[in-house]
């Protein structure tokens, strides 16, 4: 399993996990209980497709349910009592690329979050991790599978 110790979230995000897992720990479970106890009905459990699929569908809803419990036992809180000068959990950062001028923004956010088309960034992600500390109108350089890449940050929020 996944070492979740240093999992950095949002209250937001923790608060949307502990709302799925409550989910996944009644109304599913019931559903796939009920979906089991069907199944079971129609005969034959070795020849029964509709079966095989409810147990594995079991499964992997109890394996979710107890990584949602390990990710919730083991969460730290993003604070929001941040430095607005200086990136961190939380900010909202515009870099610029050094190469062709090209600007991007972006969200620091825990791994549990990172959504690349929502722009919002892992901070143990290469450009997340280069971007943290760093203060606006400063340089960085990180290294990407197309090579070195080099940004300045124009505005951190």
């Amino acid at each position: 399993m996944e070492d979740t110790q240093d999992t950095v979230v949002s209250q937001e995000k923790f608060d949307e996990m502990i709302k799925e897992l409550e989910f996944l720990k009644t109304e599913r479970r019931t559903e796939i209980a009920k979906q089991l106890e069907y199944t079971r009905s129609l005969g034959d459990l070795s020849e029964n497709a509709e079966y095989q699929e409810a147990r594995e569908l079991q499964a992997a809803t109890e394996d979710r349910i107890r990584r949602l419990e390990d990710l919730v036992k083991n969460a730290k809180i993003m604070t929001t009592g941040k430095k607005k000068d200086v990136v961190g959990f939380g900010s909202v950062v515009v870099i610029k690329r050094k190469d062709d001028g090209a600007s991007y923004e972006y969200t620091i956010v825990g791994s549990e979050e990172a959504d690349i088309r929502a722009r919002k960034l892992s901070h143990v992600s290469p450009l997340g991790a280069a971007l943290m500390g760093k203060k606006k109108g400063e340089s960085f350089t990180f290294e990407t599978p197309n090579g070195k890449q080099t940004y300045a940050i124009e505005k951190v929020s």
